[in-house]
């Protein structure tokens, strides 16, 4: 078999196969170089120039959507807020409402606790009262015989007791003039009879203390007194209301009259 032998200094001689072999394989290379470097900067250099050429568009929509979730969360809070407001009061308005009904049960209860107390008091007080016209009547009806003014039997006692009956009666008159007269015509005897005079002659003599006939006696009459007219007061009284209403009073007599 033929040895490839080299001559020192000398490289071999490339034939014209090989010499195109190797030109493809490196055309080959630099082509395989070329289109794996130049895609990718290209492509870098294509998105450079579309971003640096493109305008800037900023979307409201997400800042709308932002702020109607705000909005809503805002509405959401102010419905909880109105809702907690209103049970409050619901529940300020129903303590309020058992309240005042506690207040109308225990003013209820405290009225049908004093009515009776009321009632009783005033029973009290009715009997009391009662008790007091009792015994203001007792005493009155007790003490007035003790206040009963009493009179003497005598001359005196009967003047006086005239003379109280003549001011309760408006009629005028006084001690003396009564027991000046009284002793002229009677010298002070009720029982007195004139049987001399002309009123003897025409059959009515004068009688009694103040010597009156019956017809003046009846006339002159003061309710309250004795019919009788040898009753001492009786005659005494009738023969002063006859003395004033003709003289004006018993005292401006001095005469028979």
């Amino acid at each position: 078999m033929t040895k490839n032998t080299r001559t020192p200094g000398h490289s071999p001689k490339l034939t014209k196969l090989h010499k195109l072999s190797i030109a493809g394989v490196a055309t080959l290379g630099a082509a395989t170089l070329a289109f794996s470097l130049a895609p990718n900067h290209t492509q870098t250099t294509t998105n450079d120039a579309a971003i640096s050429a493109a305008p800037v568009a900023f979307s409201q929509q997400p800042i709308k959507d932002v702020q109607a979730r705000v909005t809503d969360q805002q509405a959401g809070a102010s419905l909880k807020t109105q809702a907690i407001e209103a049970k409050t009061k619901a529940a300020d308005a129903a303590a309020a409402k058992k309240a005042a009904e506690n207040v109308r049960k225990v003013q209820a209860a405290s009225r049908s606790v004093q009515r009776p107390a009321i009632e009783t008091i005033a029973m009290k007080t009715v009997a009391m009262k009662t008790a007091t016209t009792k015994t203001y009547a007792t005493k009155t009806a007790t003490t007035k015989p003790a206040t009963t003014k009493t009179y003497a039997n005598n001359l005196d006692g009967w003047i006086r007791q005239s003379l109280d009956i003549m001011k309760r009666r408006g009629i005028p008159g006084s001690y003396n003039g009564l027991h000046r007269n009284i002793m002229r015509e009677s010298s002070g005897n009720p029982m007195a009879i004139n049987g001399w005079d002309i009123n003897a002659i025409n059959g009515i003599p004068s009688k009694g203390l103040l010597q009156v006939i019956q017809p003046t006696f009846n006339a002159y009459h003061v309710p309250g007194t004795s019919w009788n007219i040898y009753d001492p007061v009786a005659n005494i009284t009738a023969a002063a209301n006859y003395a004033a209403d003709k003289y004006g009073s018993m005292d401006n007599v001095n005469s028979a009259y």
